[in-house]
Protein backbone atom coordinates (compact mmCIF):
# COMPACT_ATOMS: atom_id res chain seq x y z
CA UNK A 1 0.00 0.00 0.00
CA UNK A 2 1.28 3.23 -0.67
CA UNK A 3 -0.14 5.52 1.45
CA UNK A 4 1.68 8.70 2.61
CA UNK A 5 0.41 11.99 4.25
CA UNK A 6 2.03 15.50 4.07
CA UNK A 7 1.66 18.48 6.15
CA UNK A 8 2.10 22.09 4.97
CA UNK A 9 2.02 25.62 6.94
CA UNK A 10 1.80 28.97 5.35
CA UNK A 11 1.99 32.64 6.36
CA UNK A 12 1.15 35.65 4.81
CA UNK A 13 1.32 39.48 6.16
CA UNK A 14 -1.85 41.39 5.54
CA UNK A 15 -1.23 45.39 4.07
CA UNK A 16 -3.38 47.37 2.24
CA UNK A 17 -3.82 47.69 -2.00
CA UNK A 18 -3.40 43.99 -1.80
CA UNK A 19 -6.16 41.99 -3.46
CA UNK A 20 -7.04 38.95 -1.32
CA UNK A 21 -6.69 35.71 -2.44
CA UNK A 22 -7.67 32.56 -0.67
CA UNK A 23 -8.23 29.22 -2.11
CA UNK A 24 -8.05 30.56 -5.61
CA UNK A 25 -10.40 33.03 -5.00
CA UNK A 26 -10.79 36.38 -4.63
CA UNK A 27 -12.07 38.01 -1.64
CA UNK A 28 -13.21 41.64 -1.43
CA UNK A 29 -11.14 42.96 2.08
CA UNK A 30 -9.44 46.18 2.77
CA UNK A 31 -6.30 44.49 3.28
CA UNK A 32 -4.37 41.78 1.16
CA UNK A 33 -1.79 39.46 1.89
CA UNK A 34 1.68 40.51 0.94
CA UNK A 35 4.05 38.05 -1.00
CA UNK A 36 6.22 37.30 -4.04
CA UNK A 37 2.89 35.96 -5.93
CA UNK A 38 -0.51 36.47 -5.30
CA UNK A 39 0.16 35.13 -1.57
CA UNK A 40 -2.67 33.17 -1.70
CA UNK A 41 -1.71 30.99 1.82
CA UNK A 42 -4.39 28.27 1.38
CA UNK A 43 -2.84 27.11 -1.76
CA UNK A 44 0.40 27.71 -0.54
CA UNK A 45 -0.03 25.51 2.35
CA UNK A 46 -1.66 22.66 0.15
CA UNK A 47 1.74 22.97 -2.06
CA UNK A 48 3.78 22.06 0.76
CA UNK A 49 1.64 19.29 1.95
CA UNK A 50 1.80 18.17 -1.48
CA UNK A 51 5.77 17.86 -2.05
CA UNK A 52 6.14 17.14 1.51
CA UNK A 53 3.92 14.34 1.06
CA UNK A 54 6.65 12.54 -1.66
CA UNK A 55 9.80 14.35 0.29
CA UNK A 56 10.27 16.97 -2.61
CA UNK A 57 11.10 19.75 -0.03
CA UNK A 58 8.83 23.15 -0.06
CA UNK A 59 7.06 25.50 -2.11
CA UNK A 60 9.70 27.65 -2.00
CA UNK A 61 12.21 24.88 -3.32
CA UNK A 62 10.62 24.73 -6.67
CA UNK A 63 9.08 28.13 -6.81
CA UNK A 64 11.68 30.80 -5.71
CA UNK A 65 10.87 33.72 -4.32
CA UNK A 66 13.61 35.31 -5.73
CA UNK A 67 12.73 34.41 -9.21
CA UNK A 68 11.18 36.79 -11.62
CA UNK A 69 9.20 33.71 -13.06
CA UNK A 70 6.86 33.74 -9.99
CA UNK A 71 6.43 37.98 -9.22
CA UNK A 72 2.61 38.35 -9.31
CA UNK A 73 2.02 34.20 -10.41
CA UNK A 74 -1.39 33.00 -9.77
CA UNK A 75 -1.21 30.28 -7.26
CA UNK A 76 -3.17 28.07 -8.59
CA UNK A 77 -0.74 27.94 -11.39
CA UNK A 78 1.57 26.83 -8.25
CA UNK A 79 -0.79 24.20 -6.97
CA UNK A 80 -1.22 22.49 -10.42
CA UNK A 81 2.50 22.57 -10.73
CA UNK A 82 3.11 20.77 -7.35
CA UNK A 83 0.49 18.21 -8.22
CA UNK A 84 1.88 17.62 -11.45
CA UNK A 85 5.28 16.66 -9.58
CA UNK A 86 3.86 14.16 -7.04
CA UNK A 87 1.90 12.58 -10.37
CA UNK A 88 5.28 12.23 -12.22
CA UNK A 89 6.16 9.76 -9.39
CA UNK A 90 2.63 7.58 -9.47
CA UNK A 91 0.82 9.53 -6.81
CA UNK A 92 -2.77 10.94 -6.68
CA UNK A 93 -4.37 12.80 -3.73
CA UNK A 94 -7.08 11.18 -1.40
CA UNK A 95 -8.05 13.88 0.00
CA UNK A 96 -7.30 17.03 1.97
CA UNK A 97 -8.24 19.09 4.65
CA UNK A 98 -7.10 22.87 5.84
CA UNK A 99 -7.80 25.51 8.46
CA UNK A 100 -7.50 29.20 7.89
CA UNK A 101 -6.39 31.24 10.46
CA UNK A 102 -7.75 34.89 9.95
CA UNK A 103 -9.28 37.99 12.06
CA UNK A 104 -11.08 38.91 9.27
CA UNK A 105 -13.11 38.84 6.76
CA UNK A 106 -15.21 35.82 7.26
CA UNK A 107 -14.92 33.22 4.68
CA UNK A 108 -17.83 30.86 4.91
CA UNK A 109 -19.51 32.38 1.76
CA UNK A 110 -16.14 31.58 -0.60
CA UNK A 111 -15.41 28.01 0.25
CA UNK A 112 -17.81 25.82 -1.83
CA UNK A 113 -16.15 27.86 -4.35
CA UNK A 114 -12.55 27.22 -3.11
CA UNK A 115 -13.50 23.42 -3.05
CA UNK A 116 -14.54 23.32 -6.89
CA UNK A 117 -10.87 25.00 -7.22
CA UNK A 118 -9.22 23.17 -5.43
CA UNK A 119 -10.45 19.96 -6.57
CA UNK A 120 -10.56 20.58 -9.94
CA UNK A 121 -6.64 21.01 -9.92
CA UNK A 122 -6.21 17.87 -7.80
CA UNK A 123 -8.70 15.62 -9.68
CA UNK A 124 -10.58 14.92 -6.58
CA UNK A 125 -14.48 15.20 -5.84
CA UNK A 126 -15.49 18.58 -4.38
CA UNK A 127 -16.46 16.66 -1.47
CA UNK A 128 -13.01 15.24 -0.81
CA UNK A 129 -11.59 18.94 0.03
CA UNK A 130 -12.18 20.33 3.29
CA UNK A 131 -11.72 24.14 4.44
CA UNK A 132 -12.48 24.85 7.79
CA UNK A 133 -11.40 28.64 9.16
CA UNK A 134 -10.96 30.01 12.29
CA UNK A 135 -10.10 33.27 14.44
CA UNK A 136 -7.36 34.14 17.07
CA UNK A 137 -10.14 35.01 19.45
CA UNK A 138 -8.35 38.52 18.51
CA UNK A 139 -4.99 37.31 20.19
CA UNK A 140 -1.64 37.43 18.20
CA UNK A 141 -0.69 38.42 14.83
CA UNK A 142 -3.89 37.27 13.17
CA UNK A 143 -6.12 38.66 15.71
CA UNK A 144 -5.02 41.91 15.22
CA UNK A 145 -5.28 41.75 11.15
CA UNK A 146 -1.92 42.07 10.74
CA UNK A 147 -1.79 38.61 8.85
CA UNK A 148 -3.15 35.51 7.82
CA UNK A 149 -1.99 31.32 8.00
CA UNK A 150 -3.09 27.99 7.07
CA UNK A 151 -2.39 24.32 7.42
CA UNK A 152 -3.07 22.01 5.21
CA UNK A 153 -2.97 17.94 5.18
CA UNK A 154 -3.17 15.99 1.91
CA UNK A 155 -3.66 11.95 1.90
CA UNK A 156 -2.30 10.61 -1.29
CA UNK A 157 -1.67 7.18 -2.59
CA UNK A 158 0.71 5.69 -5.15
Amino acid sequence: MGLRIGQGIDFHQLVEGRKLMIGGVEIPHHKGALGHSDADVLLHAICDALLGAVALGDIGTHFPDTSSDYKNIDSKILLQRSYDKIKELGYRVINVDSTLCLQAPKIKPYITSMQSIIANALEIETDDVSIKATTTEHMGFVGREEGLMAYATVLIEK
